[in-house]
């Protein structure tokens, strides 16, 4: 009973996800390719480079020099995009398009991790117009995502206002650290790609998942767990984890047990010290 009190009242604490091969099995921005096209943002042929794109960052992953060349090739393709558009597109297919590529263990992982206690971060690359909705879908917390420049007529300027990439993953846990009052050290972390060893470094409990070869080899060399994800499957598939109430439910309930333990032994505290006071 005590140690169940004592950690109701210890600093909090967060599971910090990747969002692309770790959460879901491809790259968010660019499975969103099709629907860009059929809403007349891009044209067949940036489709077909998307699609390349998609089957190199599947088979082998995405280097530091991948990441730099995708990362310019999309901020130019982006440039004068209607920011309202973009949404309106992700929020109409994003059941259609993201739902079936979830994986059922990264959906597991969220739900202990919320049963625990701890908040549930997505910390991805991807563009924060993407990032959000895919977040909110699967119940996250809080989201850090790359922000581009938006100008004036509410279009995308084409100019990266922050780069969710790397170490700036670790700078943005660091921050949420400070500000949520997460204690890192209690913290964990999933990623796939090497890119994010900064982030998987500066928490407590680190994990590979699906991990690059430059990632599993520094998982082995420091002995974190390596976690296989390769079960796809819809939400809504997932009778019995979805039979769990609410997360505001869990934790008014923990609350409430909380609060009875605390009152519980205060009154038993009391009656001893009354007993030994008539003795």
């Amino acid at each position: 009973m005590l140690a169940f009190v004592e950690n109701c009242f210890s600093p909090r604490t967060a599971a910090f996800f990747d969002l692309d091969k770790t959460v879901i099995a491809k790259s968010s921005t660019l499975t969103f390719s099709k629907s860009f096209y059929q809403g007349g943002l891009i044209n067949r042929r940036a489709v077909l480079r998307t699609a390349y794109a998609q089957f190199v960052f599947l088979a082998g992953g995405a280097d530091h020099d991948q990441m730099e060349r995708m990362r310019e090739y999309l901020s130019a393709l982006c440039k004068g995009w209607n920011v309202q558009q973009v949404k309106d597109l992700v929020a109409e297919t994003l059941h259609d398009l993201i739902d079936p590529i979830i994986y059922d263990e990264a959906a597991t992982l969220i739900e202990e991790h919320h049963t625990a206690g701890r908040d549930v971060v997505i910390v991805s690359t991807s563009g924060a117009e993407v990032v959000e909705p895919i977040g909110e879908l699967l119940g996250a917390d809080r989201v850090v995502a790359t922000r581009m420049v938006v100008g004036d007529d509410g279009c995308f300027t084409g100019e990266v206002e922050y780069y969710a990439y790397g170490p700036t993953k670790a700078e943005a846990i660091r921050a949420l650290a400070g500000s949520e009052g997460y204690d890192l050290s209690r913290c964990y972390a999933y990623s796939d790609s090497a890119t994010d060893v900064p982030m998987l470094e500066s928490v407590g409990y680190p994990h590979a998942v699906n991990p690059d070869r430059a990632l599993r080899r520094e998982a082995t060399l420091r002995e974190w767990p390596i976690l296989a994800f390769d079960r796809p499957v819809r939400l809504k598939q997932r009778l019995p984890a979805f039979s769990m109430p609410p997360r505001p439910a869990l934790v008014a309930a923990a609350a409430l047990g909380a609060a009875a333990v605390t009152a519980g032994l205060v009154w038993y505290a009391n009656r001893r010290r009354s007993a030994t006071i008539a003795a």
